[in-house]
């Protein structure tokens, strides 16, 4: 009986312990941030198809979108962030800053209280939303007026005042408000009907395991990197020049303006 017991506890503290493990990894916050903001988007009307975890075939590799919305109005493409914490960027940046601040009191000396400053690094989610609207104009090439409309909708304790952005970053209860501000139709509801329908069939999903997805994203960015060791342009092909800003010196694109391509020195 004592073993038994003790075998029941030792098995009850080592599935908290995975459970903790598994609830602060990335993979699993992802999830929890793709579900709440599924749950938010089928508050739309029965005019917008809603589909999820998309994965599409590119030039590079494979993309994974969390999120294509589909109406008479556009194409909505939903980049997802569950983060926490103070977030800092802007739209030309190649990452995103993420700093958490945590006051802690301990037992022996309840009386001063510690401060812990966090800083984390993300890719600009922007981009990578504008990235997934190009891939989905792509495949949608007998619609070439039908506007695809980039959004980053921030789930969680996240501050986004500091961020500076020309595009839809948002939190998630103004997701819905973005939608209020297209209201231009585009296409018939039978048209609608048939991009989400082929958009479905190019979801890879099923195909693609999420191992996969992720050699694919860690081959393209050595393909990025090695392009501009190279001293070129992986967006245009241009030569990269070292230019002065306000911030320092960058590296940018010799075919500026028509390539705003740039990378902090």
């Amino acid at each position: 009986m004592g073993i038994l017991l003790l075998v029941v506890i030792c098995s009850f503290f080592t599935c908290i312990i995975i459970y903790k493990w598994c609830s602060n990894s990335s993979n699993y916050k992802g999830k929890i941030g793709e579900s709440r903001v599924h749950d938010i988007l089928m508050h739309l009307s029965d005019d917008y198809i809603i589909l999820d975890n998309v994965v599409l075939f590119t030039t590079n590799g494979t993309t994974q979108i969390d999120h294509i919305v589909v109406s008479k109005y556009g194409v909505f493409t939903i980049e997802t962030k569950n983060y926490r914490g103070d977030i800092y960027g802007c739209d030309n940046q190649e990452e995103w800053t993420q700093i958490i601040v945590t006051h802690v009191r301990y037992r022996k000396n309840p009386f001063k209280e510690y401060t812990y400053v966090t800083k984390n690094k993300m890719y600009n989610p922007v981009k990578q939303s504008i990235g997934h609207s190009y891939v989905i104009k792509d495949k949608l090439k007998s619609w070439k007026h039908l506007p695809v409309v980039p959004i980053v909708c921030f789930i969680g304790d996240a501050n986004i005042s500091n961020v500076k952005s020309n595009h839809n970053v948002v939190g998630s209860r103004y997701l819905l408000s973005v939608f209020n501000n297209y209201k231009t139709t585009y296409l018939k509801d039978e048209e609608v009907k048939e991009i989400a329908q082929l958009l479905s069939d190019y979801n890879m999903r099923s195909e693609v395991s999420m191992k996969s997805h992720i050699n694919n994203i860690a081959t393209s960015k050595k393909i990025k990197a090695d392009t501009i060791k190279a001293g070129m342009c992986p967006k245009c092909g241009g030569i990269l020049v070292e230019r002065q800003g306000k911030y320092g010196n960058f590296l940018g694109c010799s075919n500026y303006p028509k390539c705003k391509f740039t990378k902090p020195l």
